[in-house]
């Protein structure tokens, strides 16, 4: 088992936002896993039976409507944790969690997790904070894919990505981005090709590489923005408590 200054341990920003302390008591009950790419952590209406802090895998919450499509509502990488709905009171939620981009995460048995934040302390104060900007990245995702063109929601979505990897380049089809993003495939293949022509991305057989990543940034909307400044606030301020 890795020690608490291990670098695995600080590669996920929850865990490392602890304090030493609490992150010892929680050690041995974590246990680094790899998640394959694909792999579906939990279906709809199910339970999780463990939480999940990713280090270099990203997952993907979505929702599938009945007709087959899909769209996603959040993703969850290294800045976070999936199993909020345990400490919520829901138990259970109407959507999916996929494993995006394959990779390593820690996973705790659900229980374990629970104790741990109704125990109160930095650890329920530091969850409750993270489902506070859960629910602002869920929320600005809604109003993004309401008002906001594709191409700012392709520069949104590529950029929170990148945000949760240490690489420019995705493995990613446009047909997966599109189910994504909930938009056609024809959509995506309109937008990102008008990135390729200004240079900021470059495109080829499921493999995309930003080149430019201010000049992404000049192509997105404020939702980026809003998303990642309520993190990075909520988390500071965990640290100075």
């Amino acid at each position: 088992m890795l020690s608490p200054s291990s670098p695995q341990y600080t590669k996920n920003r929850l865990l490392a936002a602890l304090p030493e302390a609490e992150l010892e008591r929680l050690k041995p009950n974590l246990e680094l896993v790899h998640l394959p790419l694909g792999d579906v952590l939990c279906e709809s209406g199910g339970r999780l039976s463990y939480v999940y802090f990713p280090t270099s895998s990203i997952i993907s919450l979505h929702y599938i409507l009945e007709n087959g499509a899909s769209s996603e509502i959040a993703g969850v990488g290294n800045e976070g944790m999936l199993g909020v709905s345990l400490f919520m009171g829901g138990d259970t939620t109407p959507s999916w969690a996929t494993v995006q981009t394959g990779g390593d995460a820690y996973r705790m048995k659900a229980g374990i997790m629970v104790q741990a934040f109704n125990a109160g302390g930095p650890v329920q104060r530091l969850l409750l904070r993270y489902a506070q900007a859960l629910i602002t990245q869920i929320s600005q995702t809604a109003v993004c894919n309401r008002h906001h063109t594709i191409e700012q929601q392709l520069s949104r979505w590529l950029l929170l990505t990148l945000d949760r990897l240490n690489s420019q380049e995705l493995i990613m089809t446009q047909e997966l981005i599109a189910s994504m993003l909930g938009v056609r495939r024809e959509g995506i293949t309109e937008a990102a090709g008008r990135l390729q022509q200004a240079g900021i991305i470059r495109y080829r057989r499921g493999h995309i590489t930003v080149l430019d990543r201010e000049g992404l940034h000049a192509h997105v909307c404020e939702c980026y923005d809003v998303v990642k400044k309520e993190f990075e606030r909520l988390v500071r301020e965990i640290r100075k408590q």
